[in-house]
């Protein structure tokens, strides 16, 4: 069967005028060509006679008067009672005819709330049912219909729902990141929008809205400029099509309508996130409470009944100013973000380490009252960085949410220009800002290879800046980052590795895979370009890291050995070039009038005094000087951390050594610099009180802290790298064993490491303590009860006790 109704050749007409005029586009546009096929398919339905109770119904995309130029056109005949057989046909055919694609079906209300509940998609579909022609009662009564089945049946439903949309981004990848994107199947596309909008029609949650509309509006615009630039119903921008859509819309070139893109998909793929977040708490909150049961599993009677109301949610500290609130890091109640600048990054920070996502509402607040960071950044703010980006994989939700409000390029100005970014190369997989922080994600499962894992992170997250401006991006990038890094904080040797990275970033490889590895002058190559050991095992890391975060075909087995081979045989050549450990500061007046007391008493001596850098809001300091004198014996320096950790001070940094100030006997002499983990720092006396009363046995530190461990709530936290225990070559000192130690922060790690020494019965010597975001870099210097260096068998057997000792946690 042909129609050849005038009007249908009126609808194509109008339609190729309305497509071809440059006045009208956009939103516009789309509604016009809806509401020309909404008069058409009204014709039709009119013309084909039949039954009073039937009625045309747009669905899908066509039902939000969403019509793309190339859209099929999704319409339902509704109808009840017997229907003429040739009744639809009279109403397809046309349409057929006129080269428009059509997704059409026939049913009865019931049958239609039948499918709807079987089959996902045709119920998202209905959600959308618009009245074109025929009886209206009968599409109120079935969108009425089919919008309460989908509240009712949302709790099994939503899950559906969300499980449909990540199968779709297992295949289509992320629309933010893809050089050929899908705009409606991939993450952050157009189906997403279509499943927000399916949330919200249950009234269970809603998706935050700043933003969305003109997301949306981007990515539409897009799809219609590519229908009419290919003249098919596409969904992918291909490369050779982007240029054409580009022009189409008026954009500046193809890197700014990819840019475009991305940034609406970044916006759809937030809100998601958000939003499913939002659905899992109320999910969660509705279902029963599991029955509550006598000891020996009889039902209680029920005389004591729960109090009446929801219960207040429980909030657990994360950091000063954080807690955990139903499965996300949020401010404290008595927060106070715009006298704490630093807040975001602690926020953040704390999120990440606990594999939590920080809360819509706090970012929002965080960024709407938050002031700029001073410049140069305190020590606490560079401290939070490197533990966000420390946490590897968390680390990764966490920095989209603060980048989604604006708040990344706030502290990091440059991060702007590389933002959304596309790389025009079939090598990398990601933009140029999703790259710095995939590799910032690698390198932090390298922090165990070097002593500084804080410029490794640093020089991960800002090795690729100079891709934001003209020339070669590496030599742009080492300027960038000497600026960055003043801003931040670091000092000038600080700032010179990190720019001495971020020039290098590409020269291990280069070089691997171009000179002559056996050439002793390509290892003199390298070993005059990063001049000292330290720079070496940085730049390794960062090349790994930066080539497995660029793609497949960026690192290989063949490149890693190639490297690995260079890097030892650098290595070789600055062998004589180590640096010497740091040499401890001069004792000063205070410490050895402490040390003095503590001899002629027996008894610890300790001060307490302010870190030199005040905070940035002019309040309480970040941190406390702590320092302590106590008479050697064994057991101290476990014993001391051990008290520290029960107060929940944070070591920092620490330092011991011997003194004998009066001839009387050793006295160690312990310099901390500590934090409180949260809360205010404790008083000195109270301090000093549990410290004689841990030396002397009365205070329990091991069973106290395991106490707290054991009502402390589980929470998911981060995986990390296992702890690196390993004895320094014996040129590291002549006088004593070095140990070097290499985990994880953690409350209580160095009353572990003291516990695990003193059982080895060594005696700490000197230490040295640093802790570097949540990366402990620590050296303890060792002897035998004689005060001579361990023996080599003897001294692994202690580096096997302390990895044991931290492994068990």
């Amino acid at each position: 069967m042909s129609s050849t109704d005038p009007a249908e050749h009126g609808y194509s007409a109008e339609r190729a005028r309305l497509l071809a005029d440059p006045d009208t586009t956009g939103p516009r546009r789309r509604a016009a060509l809806a509401r020309l096929t909404d008069d058409w398919l009204a014709a039709l339905h009119r013309a084909a006679g039949g039954p009073t109770r039937t009625a045309l119904v747009a669905v899908g995309g066509y039902g939000r008067a969403e019509l793309s130029p190339r859209s099929d056109l999704d319409v339902l005949l509704l109808h009840e009672g017997p229907l003429a057989a040739d009744l639809a046909e009279r109403i397809w055919y046309p349409v057929w005819d006129s080269g428009v694609a059509l997704d059409h079906a026939v049913r009865t209300p019931g049958e239609a709330r039948e499918v709807a509940a079987g089959d996902l998609k045709a119920q998202l579909g209905l959600l959308d049912a618009r009245h074109l022609a025929g009886d209206p009662q009968l599409t109120a009564d079935l969108r009425s219909a089919v919008l309460a089945d989908w509240r009712a049946a949302a709790p099994r439903r939503l899950p559906e729902l969300r499980e449909l949309g990540r199968s779709r981004a297992e295949r289509h990848g992320e629309l933010a990141f893809l050089l050929e994107p899908d705009l409606k199947e991939a993450r952050g596309g157009l189906r997403d929008l279509v499943a927000l909008d399916a949330v919200a029609a249950t009234w269970l949650a809603d998706a935050p809205r700043d933003g969305l509309d003109a997301a949306a509006r981007t990515l539409a615009d897009v799809r219609d400029a590519l229908h009419l630039a290919t003249g098919r119903a596409t969904e992918r921008l291909s490369l050779q099509d982007q240029d054409q859509v580009a022009e189409r819309l008026g954009v500046l070139d193809a890197d700014t309508l990819l840019r475009q893109v991305y940034r609406a998909a970044r916006t759809v793929a937030y809100a998601s996130d958000v939003t499913w977040r939002s659905v899992d708490r109320v999910l969660a909150a509705r279902r029963p409470a599991p029955r509550r049961t006598a000891r020996f599993g009889f039902p209680f009677n029920g005389a004591r009944r729960a109090p009446l109301g929801p219960a207040a949610p429980e909030r657990r500290p994360l950091a000063e100013g954080v807690v955990e609130q139903d499965g996300e890091a949020v401010l404290a109640q008595a927060a106070r973000p715009a006298t704490d600048p630093v807040l975001p990054l602690r926020a953040a920070a704390a999120a990440a380490q606990a594999g939590l996502a920080v809360g819509y509402a706090t970012v929002r607040r965080l960024a709407a009252e938050t002031g700029p960071l001073p410049v140069p950044w305190p020590d606490e703010a560079r401290e939070q960085l490197v533990t966000l980006l420390g946490a590897g994989e968390a680390c990764l939700p966490v920095w989209e949410a603060l980048e989604a409000e604006g708040l990344i390029s706030r502290m990091l100005p440059d991060w702007e220009r590389v933002r959304c970014r596309p790389q025009r190369n079939a090598v990398h997989r990601w933009t140029v800002d999703r790259h710095l922080i995939e590799t910032a994600v690698r390198a932090a499962a390298m922090t165990r290879r070097t002593a500084r894992p804080d410029l490794l992170l640093v020089a991960a997250l800002l090795h690729d800046l100079g891709k934001g401006w003209p020339g070669d991006h590496s030599e742009a990038g080492e300027v960038i980052v000497r600026d960055v890094a003043v801003r931040m904080g670091f000092d000038k040797h600080d700032t010179d590795t990190l720019a001495l990275l971020v020039r290098h970033h590409l020269t291990l490889v280069d070089t691997a895979t171009r000179r002559d590895p056996d050439d002793p002058a390509t290892a003199d190559l390298i070993a005059k370009t990063v001049g000292t050991q330290t720079h070496l095992e940085l730049l390794h890391a960062l090349t790994e890291a930066d080539a497995t975060a660029t793609g497949p075909a960026a690192w290989s087995s063949w490149r890693a050995s190639l490297v690995a081979g260079l890097v030892e045989r650098t290595a070789a050549r600055l062998a004589g070039d180590a640096r010497p450990p740091a040499a401890d500061a001069a004792v000063t007046a205070d410490q050895e009038r402490l040390a003095v007391e503590a001899a002629r008493t027996g008894a610890p001596a300790l001060a307490l005094s302010a870190h030199a850098e005040p905070a940035a809001d002019g309040g309480e300091p970040m941190g406390v000087e702590l320092t302590l004198a106590i008479p050697d014996r064994p057991g101290l320096l476990g014993t001391v951390a051990g008290v520290l950790a029960v107060h929940r001070l944070t070591v920092r940094k620490a330092g011991l050594r011997e003194l004998d100030p009066i001839g009387a006997g050793p006295v160690l002499l312990l310099s901390w610099t500590v934090a409180a983990e949260y809360g205010d720092l404790p008083e000195a006396a109270r301090l000093r009180a549990d410290l004689r009363r841990a030396l002397d046995g009365s205070l329990d530190v091991a069973r106290k802290l395991a106490e707290r461990d054991a009502a402390a709530p589980r929470r998911r936290g981060i995986s990390t790298p296992p702890p690196v225990v390993a004895v320094a070559p014996h040129a590291a000192s002549r006088s004593a064993t070095v140990l070097e130690v290499r985990a994880h922060d953690a409350p209580g790690l160095l009353h572990r490491i003291g516990r695990a020494l003193d059982g080895a019965g060594v005696r700490v010597r000197t230490a040295h303590v640093s802790t570097l975001g949540a990366e402990a870099v620590d050296a303890f210097y060792l002897t035998s009860a004689d005060g001579r260096p361990l023996e080599p068998e003897h001294a692994e057997r202690v580096a096997g006790a302390v990895r044991e000792a931290l492994e068990a946690r």
